[in-house]
């Protein structure tokens, strides 16, 4: 796992950006504090931080070329089925002098260009330099683990694993409003923008080929889905049980090779038990590592993750802490964060990592599985509105009543209020209006109202939905679980829950492993029928009872609990003042020019209010802007 960065210059003024690439690398120190080397010919820069995980051997560093020189490559990420791989390549006539993943990467890429990629079972993001095509090949995995954002203009190409080594080149740092309008509901912004109008993100399972003034860009895998064949895999329930069984735990098998110490996450939850589980089978010393909230009850599962740990016959380790703990991380998160994003669960992934890492440099996670097999609430909501009874279509009936009841999220009472009022307002949407509304913690009006009237038209409809429309292309008129569940794959995996782990666990050196999106498992589960993964009383249902013999019986039958920062709680006390008379200030507001401050004001008088509702992810999302927007201008 590392940091990578290049530029690909096609002129004298692409040119002289060159000399940025020492700075453009150091900035990614954290992602690889190991070693750092750089490249330089006339026209192209190559840049590497290393995080050691399989041969630590200073001849595995990088940039690394072939023994002709010809090839060289940078690459961020882990191939677990290198070891196959490399057989087959000596099998050819390939001789290796390194026992890395990137030597075989490189080689494969020699032997098969861009067709070695549907060969990889791992996540990465890499760039290949020919020195005699002048070309760069640059790739992403499949499903988005690993980052990787780009300028192509017409003096130069740039890439890199995170946008503050991009923003080292001294590109223009124009704000894309359309971006910041996406951002003002979601909290994040979907690939292939940016908040900057020049940056992009490659799309998972996508290439690119730069070749002087060229840019090609091609899809190599999308999730092997087809509509309407309610059985795809022709398997009987229990038939798929033993199937994910075996595909889960070859996945959890390849995932534990390592030069350097490997645990695994465990909550407490259904997912990353299972992980544990598995990984338990074949490395007999797991340490196992778990987060929990003394001052959040509700939220706190260590209790389920010891009782795990017990069965499993783990080392486990439970970080406890205090609301004072997670707010004392919150600027280190936010001085990080370097293009908005607010999902503020983040400063509980960053914690856990930083706690992980004293430990060891590799961690198991769960992540995935509540996209693959329906696992939240909005699925379980979906589900029901696809099959309604009498409780569904009375609750859809008093959504005048749900309107005008208190909502927050600091009670049983009125959380349970804001849910129905959420379910019987995407009863009355269209399929694809009721998953962004779902998505979001503002309506298009409410984010459009919240911009200066003079950025409105440059970020309103005419620009933004046609990329809203690209990211809900999956979704037809008459939805199922399945369609959902790929849409979530598409939108809310890459571009929320994997670039959250990403960020966290790279600012702290720590490598986050995946087994659920092993392409073999996601492929799998999108032949299964939507009654094999959800039904009225069970979410994740294949993989629950899949692993019910090996896990402890109190698990189940539970609800999902997550975890919710108190923002709330800080926003009236400790982040008051940062509220009121720094980042949301009037004057502040008006003299930065992009929001429009009569609309901010109702946002703070509804948080200091008795009926908050959700208010407190929009003030954190506007709070997570404010602070970048003033590190960057």
């Amino acid at each position: 796992m590392c940091g990578i960065t290049g530029i690909f210059a096609f002129n004298l003024v692409g040119k002289f950006n060159k000399i940025h690439v020492t700075n453009a690398t150091m900035s990614l120190s954290r992602r690889g504090p190991d070693f750092q080397d750089i490249y330089l010919d006339d026209w192209v820069a190559l840049g590497h931080r290393r995080l050691s995980i399989i041969d630590t051997a200073s001849i595995a560093h990088q940039p690394m070329w072939d023994e002709s020189k010809r090839y060289g490559i940078v690459f961020n990420g882990e191939i677990f089925n290198y070891q196959e791989l490399r057989d087959e390549l000596i099998a050819k006539g390939y001789t290796f002098f390194s026992h890395s993943d990137t030597e075989v990467l490189l080689k494969l890429y020699i032997d098969q260009r861009e067709k070695c990629l549907s060969r990889l079972n791992g996540f990465f993001s890499f760039c290949v330099y020919d020195k005699e095509q002048q070309s760069f090949f640059v790739a992403r995995d499949r499903y988005g683990v690993k980052p990787l954002l780009y300028v192509f203009d017409e003096d130069k190409f740039i890439f890199a694993s995170e946008m503050k080594a991009v923003l080292q080149y001294g590109i223009e740092k124009n704000i894309d409003h359309s971006s910041l309008y996406t951002f003002l509901q979601l909290n994040y912004i979907p690939a292939p923008d940016t908040i900057f109008t020049p940056v992009k993100k490659l799309m998972p399972g996508h290439y690119m080929t730069v070749r002087r003034q060229q840019l090609d860009i091609q899809p190599y895998y999308q999730i092997p889905y087809e509509r309407g064949q309610e059985n795809a895999s022709g398997l009987s329930y229990d038939q798929a049980k033993e199937k994910l069984k075996t595909l889960l735990e070859a996945a959890v098998q390849r995932r534990l090779v390592s030069d350097v110490p490997l645990g695994s996450f465990l909550s407490g939850g259904i997912d990353s038990s299972v992980i544990s589980a598995l990984a338990a089978r074949h490395k007999p010393d797991l340490h196992t590592f778990s987060i929990g909230f003394r001052d959040e009850k509700f939220f706190d599962e260590t209790d389920y993750a010891r009782a795990v740990a017990k069965k499993l016959n783990t080392q486990h380790t439970v970080f406890s802490l205090t609301n004072d703990d997670l707010f004392a991380h919150v600027h280190t998160v936010l001085d990080y964060t370097d293009e908005p994003f607010a999902d503020s669960s983040a400063l509980a992934v960053y914690i856990l990592s930083k706690e992980t890492r004293k430990h060891v440099t590799v961690a198991l996670s769960g992540d995935g599985a509540d996209e693959l097999l329906a696992g939240y609430n909005k699925h379980a909501a979906a589900y029901r509105m696809q099959h309604p009874g009498w409780k569904e279509t009375a609750v859809t009936s008093l959504q005048g009543l749900w309107k005008i009841l208190p909502k927050s999220r600091n009670s049983a009472l009125t959380n349970k209020i804001r849910q129905l009022a959420r379910y019987s307002e995407g009863a009355s949407l269209s399929a694809q209006d009721r998953y962004w509304r779902w998505a979001s913690f503002a309506d298009q009006d409410e984010a459009l109202a919240l911009l200066h009237p003079n950025l409105r038209a440059e970020a309103g409809l005419q620009e933004f939905m046609p990329r809203r429309n690209a990211l809900l292309r999956t979704l037809p008129d008459r939805e199922n679980i399945n369609d959902i569940l790929l849409t979530d794959m598409n939108v809310v995996l890459p571009n929320d829950m994997l670039t959250k782990v990403d960020l966290m666990s790279m600012a702290n050196g720590l490598e986050v492993r995946v087994p659920f999106l092993d392409y073999q498992v996601v492929n799998f589960l999108f032949s299964l029928p939507e009654s094999y993964k959800i039904d009225h009383d069970l979410r994740k249902r294949i993989l629950q009872d899949a692993f019910r013999d090996v896990l402890p019986e109190q698990l189940y039958n539970r609800p999902k609990k997550g975890f919710e920062v108190p923002l709330l709680k800080w926003f009236r006390r400790e982040m008051r003042s940062l509220i009121t008379d720094d980042l949301l200030s009037e004057a502040f507001i008006t003299q930065q020019g992009i929001f429009h401050y009569p609309e901010i004001d109702k946002l703070k008088k509804q948080l200091f209010s008795r009926n908050p509702g959700d208010v407190h992810a929009r003030i954190w999302g506007l709070i997570v802007f404010q602070s970048w927007w003033k590190k960057y201008h």
